[in-house]
């Protein structure tokens, strides 16, 4: 069904309105036009028939009689090419979230619309298929090259990656090691080490997830990045205060030491800014040297995390305590 070309399965009959007319025009012709099923939109066309714009129901509905089509249509337009595929127009409905979609000729003519009802379950499939893929990829991994294929292949795909978690721990590892006084001093410190580390890399994988969605669909430019690292930032202190917090009154009630229990909530906050900053930014860099950022920003984001991570919270402890 993927396969199938939008004609197949598009509306031959939808309301054509003409941009020069009002309102009041618009919907005396629309009353001559016998079109079966609901109207989501009207599709606006110049005097060469050419689709330059598109109308909502409500917008003619609730606009003055007065009023002309052009001034209420939407100009951007959204539009599939007769050859396109069904799976291309899933995507499509997937990305815009419209209920129906104009298909047009070479010519910028509309041919037919293609409704969201005439293939939902498509899209559903494509909508989790995108979202395995993302998880996947998250991780360093392309699902579409891992199905099907021989065991070596598949160990050629997956071990590549791996390569930069096991550099990543061991990085982690020498660097702990030069923190192993501060570490004799306070005990308590190596508690909390993994819970310190997986609040840094969930944080991390949010926070790359959120800029790979974002990527997919937008070319990144220095002030959409300072836009968007300026979010995370926000997001990130806000996450980062709770969670420390949270933690330093564990660590609190558990050993009663507050100098220790503020170091660790503090170093806590710290890391989660620093790992949801990692997140956008490594991956937004990693598009912008031309690198496949949706594989190879998982393992990156999630290796420098780690480093990050050791590094603020023992090089706090040993600054305080």
């Amino acid at each position: 069904m993927s396969d199938d070309s939008v004609m197949q399965h598009a509306q031959r009959q939808f309301v054509v309105l003409r941009d020069h007319w009002n309102v009041d025009h618009a919907l005396a012709e629309i009353r001559n036009q016998k079109v079966p099923g609901p109207i989501l939109y009207f599709y606006v066309v110049n005097d060469d028939g050419r689709l330059v714009g598109v109308l909502p129901t409500r917008a003619l509905l609730t606009a003055s009689l007065n009023a002309t089509i052009e001034s209420l249509m939407v100009k951007r337009l959204v539009t599939l090419p007769e050859d396109a595929s069904l799976e291309t127009a899933s995507e499509l409905f997937v990305m815009h979230r419209f209920l129906a979609i104009p298909i047009v000729d070479k010519e910028m003519r509309p041919i037919g619309v293609i409704d969201v009802n005439a293939f939902s379950s498509e899209v559903l499939d494509i909508a989790e298929r995108r979202n395995a893929d993302v998880l996947f990829e998250a991780i360093g991994l392309r699902i579409s090259g891992l199905t099907e294929v021989s065991p070596a292949k598949a160990f050629r795909l997956r071990f590549p990656w791996l390569i930069s978690t096991i550099a990543g721990g061991t990085a982690c590892a020498l660097l702990s090691s030069v923190f192993g006084a501060t570490l004799a001093e306070s005990i308590v410190l190596a508690f909390f080490l993994t819970l310190v580390l997986g609040l840094g890399e969930s944080v991390a994988t949010q926070s790359m997830t959120l800029a790979l969605q974002l990527l997919r669909s937008t070319q990144p430019t220095f002030s959409w990045f300072v836009s968007k690292i300026s979010r995370e930032f926000a997001s990130a202190l806000l996450i980062g205060g709770a969670c420390g917090l949270i933690v330093a009154t564990i660590a609190q009630l558990w050993h009663g030491n507050w100098l220790e229990s503020a170091t660790i909530g503090g170093s806590i906050a710290g890391s989660i800014l620093t790992a949801a900053l990692l997140g956008v930014t490594v991956p937004t860099l990693l598009h912008t040297l031309k690198l496949d950022p949706r594989v190879a920003s998982g393992p990156l984001t999630l290796a420098l995390t780690d480093l990050a991570t050791i590094t603020i919270y023992f090089g706090t402890a040993t600054l305080v305590l």
